[in-house]
């Protein structure tokens, strides 16, 4: 029989490793980038490909920071983004999001595109 204080280490454990996996692998990355790009205007700052840019705002793709990261900023950032709560900003969107950010891929090199070697 475990005792009370194995189970609930065991069940921190179980659910750290949950956490730790990032948003449930049921994020749709077509929604995100509609909701990325269109519904909450982050492409205003970060790019539609979340290159981001100097100026406006930090790149997030391709790898993006872990999801744990990027989320905690942005429900608490006190800088010139502001803070978006779950109240604004639903966790299943920010989910979505970062399906959208994981998805994009590294841009090719120039080498690789005929046209640009002639």
């Amino acid at each position: 029989m475990i005792g009370f204080g194995v189970r609930v280490g065991l069940a921190a454990f179980a659910t750290s490793l949950v956490m730790a996996g990032g948003p449930t692998s049921a994020a749709d990355a077509a929604r995100g980038k509609t909701l990325f790009t269109e519904k909450y205007g982050c492409f205003q700052c970060h790019g539609t490909q979340g290159q981001g840019s100097f100026v406006t705002g930090p790149k997030l793709a391709p790898n993006p920071m872990p999801y744990e990261a990027l989320a905690n900023f942005v429900r608490t950032s006190a800088r010139a983004m502001p803070p978006y709560p779950e109240a604004i900003l639903p966790n299943e969107d920010l989910a979505d999001m970062y399906a959208y950010l994981e998805s994009i891929k590294p841009a090719q090199d120039y080498k690789s595109i005929p046209l640009l070697n002639d």
